[in-house]
Order: structure tokens, then C-alpha cells, then sequence
């Protein structure tokens, strides 16, 4: 008799706790919904883009006002991501526990939030940075939110693809601060980062691909499988090689950057040719996200200690 009032008692309070309200959030939620980890690589990509612009003579005033508006402006845009996707993220393990699916965060105040950071963002980028900076900053947005969240995402395996033109902003904005201008040095910047980010999320959704498929979002491993995405992954990489080449032959980086950059490049090449041999896709797709990441920070890193002098 008392096993079984210790069992009812228990099962009350295991159903009292399933349906008491969530704690309040925390400013570690608001943070978090801005999605950190993003922000901060691409922070690095715009303080690239600003550096090799400036040929080392900076305006660090006016850097430090570039880096705050991308920051706002691609906090924002990763706001109202989490916004629109609330209802999906309840479905992937990763992400279930964010704030607004466990509903510790509100959705008007995440949304209120988003409309905040992004104006703030454009306000400093067209006020201190120049107007092609706040339209680029724009473009940015529009695609991360519109084109890619509300449509692409959803509905195409184009979503990666068309969704890194978003991702390839924050340099081209750090650059145009400087220059006012759209020119070779600009583009590059902008490929190396689009070219980077398909391959480099498709490895994470190799890994991930029965969440994916079971949040329903058609990402090109779970629609077409893994060796087609891995066929994919190819032309991206290979496109690459002549980013550093290119940078080095119109004096935006030096031999050093040159040396590092295609280095790099060669070897992410060979890594993801060799994923068709591969006896585990799990951890080669590891190795190739682990791979990709380092590529970049070492890549931005070369380029902005070895950008030539004006």
C-alpha cells in the first residue's frame, strides 16, 4: 500500500512538472536566438573584407562602426530565422531546446527583437559605412529571411546554394566601407565565401540527415542522398583554387596568403573526392565540416596578415 502512494505521488508530481510553464528566459536565450557561432565567423569574413580594402592604412573608428552594423544586421536576420522556424525546430533534437520552441521566449518579443536589431544595424551601416554597405547589409537579409527561410528552406535543395549568397555579404560590406565601390577585389570575396558555405553545411547534413529529414526540411542529402550531395560538394571546392591564385596575381594578398589559402584548398579538394571511398559517410562528413571550418579561419587569417600594403 505505501509503494503504491509513493508511485501515485510520484506520478503526480511527474505530471504536475510536464505541465508547469517553462522558466523565464534568460539573457543567454537572447543571445542564443541571434545564433553566436554564425555571427562571429562572419565577423572575421567582414574584418577580412574591411582590412583588404584598407591596404593596412584603417580607419578604426569606421571598422568598428562596420563590424557593429554587420553584427546587428546579421543578428537580426538570424532572429526572425529562428522566428519563422519555431515550429520546426521543435522537431530536431539540436534545436528543440532554444528558447522559443521550449517557450521561453515569446514570439512577439523575439519578433519585436529582430525589427530592433535590424534597424539598428542599417542605420549605422548607411549612416557611418556608405550606402552600398547598407544596401549589400539589406541584401543580406532579404535573402537569409525571404529567399532562403520563407521559401527555399522549405520547399528546394536549392536552399544552401542560393541561401549563401546571404552568408557571402558580410566581406563584400567590410570591403564597399572602404572603397564605395564594387570591384574585382569585392567579387573575390564574395566567391570565396559562397563557394565555401554549400560543401560546408551539406557535410553537417550528411551527419545530420534523418533529423533534417524528419523536421521535413529537403535538404539535398535527404532528397537526393548522400553521393549525389557528395558530387555537389565537387564543383564548389574545385572553384576555390583560384580564389588565393587570383588574389595574389592582382596584388590583394601576398605569396604567403597565396601558399596557405591554395594549400588548403587542395586538401579540402582531395578530402572530399575521397569521401566516395569512404567506408563510414558519418565520419568523413565529420572531417570534411571539421575541415571546412578551419579552412576559412586559416584562409581569412593568411589573407588579412599578408594583404599587400598601399
Amino acid at each position: 500500500m505505501d509503494n503504491q502512494l509513493r508511485y501515485q505521488a510520484s506520478s503526480d508530481s511527474a505530471s504536475m512538472s510536464a505541465k508547469s510553464p517553462p522558466e523565464g528566459a534568460s539573457w543567454r536565450d537572447f543571445v542564443t536566438v541571434t545564433k553566436p557561432g554564425i555571427i562571429r565567423s562572419n565577423l572575421i569574413a567582414a574584418f577580412a573584407g574591411y582590412w583588404v580594402a584598407s591596404g593596412w592604412d584603417v580607419q578604426y573608428g569606421r571598422l568598428i562602426l562596420t563590424l557593429l552594423g554587420t553584427m546587428l544586421v546579421m543578428a537580426s536576420a538570424c532572429v526572425f530565422n529562428n522566428y519563422f522556424d519555431r515550429d520546426l525546430d521543435m522537431k530536431m533534437e539540436r534545436t528543440r531546446e532554444r528558447g522559443l520552441p521550449t517557450g521561453r521566449l515569446k514570439p512577439r518579443t523575439v519578433l519585436i527583437y529582430g525589427i530592433g536589431l535590424g534597424i539598428a544595424g542599417l542605420v549605422v551601416l548607411f549612416a557611418f559605412c556608405g550606402m552600398l554597405a547598407g544596401l549589400f547589409g539589406i541584401v543580406g537579409m532579404f535573402v537569409y529571411v525571404v529567399v532562403y527561410t520563407l521559401w527555399l528552406k522549405r520547399t528546394s535543395t536549392w536552399s544552401t546554394s542560393v541561401g549563401a549568397i546571404s552568408g557571402a555579404m558580410p566581406p563584400v560590406i567590410g570591403y564597399v566601407a572602404v572603397t564605395g565601390t564594387v570591384d574585382l577585389g569585392a567579387w573575390l570575396l564574395f566567391a570565396m565565401l559562397f563557394l565555401w558555405q554549400p560543401p560546408h553545411f551539406w557535410a553537417l547534413g550528411i551527419r545530420r540527415k534523418e533529423e533534417y529529414r524528419a523536421a521535413g526540411f529537403p535538404l539535398l542529402p535527404v532528397v537526393k542522398g548522400t553521393r549525389r550531395t557528395k558530387f555537389q560538394m565537387i564543383p564548389y571546392v574545385a572553384l576555390l583554387l583560384p580564389v588565393p591564385v587570383l588574389m595574389y596575381a592582382y596584388d590583394y594578398a601576398g605569396i604567403y596568403y597565396l601558399i596557405v589559402s591554395l594549400g588548403l584548398s587542395v586538401g579540402w579538394l582531395y578530402l572530399t573526392l575521397i569521401g566516395f571511398k569512404a567506408k563510414d559517410d558519418e565520419v568523413w562528413a565529420k572531417k570534411s565540416f571539421l575541415f571546412s571550418i578551419n579552412y576559412l579561419t586559416l584562409s581569412l587569417i593568411a589573407l588579412v596578415l599578408n594583404t599587400i600594403h598601399v
